[in-house]
């Protein structure tokens, strides 16, 4: 049960991030860096949620990448 609390709150730290990253940006993209960072953050809390166990980084990354554009509005 303490991995799907992880899991929430992976998803809220990017979804925060996320937030933070356009704050003031007025609908402009956020710089690529942060959006770069937010994919990384969400693809590293996709590997802790499995324990740094098996799967494959690359997956992670494109599920990450998916994630943030759904996140921000943008279709992948």
């Amino acid at each position: 049960m303490p991995k799907a609390k992880t899991t929430a709150t992976a998803k809220e730290k990017v979804h925060t991030a996320a937030q933070e990253s356009m704050s003031g940006s007025s609908g402009a993209a956020i710089p690529p860096e942060a959006h770069n960072r937010l994919i990384a953050e969400a693809a590293y809390y996709r590997a802790e949620q499995r324990g740094f166990v098996g799967g494959d980084s690359t997956q992670d990354w494109l599920a990450a990448e998916a994630e943030i554009a759904a996140m921000l509005g943008r279709t992948h």
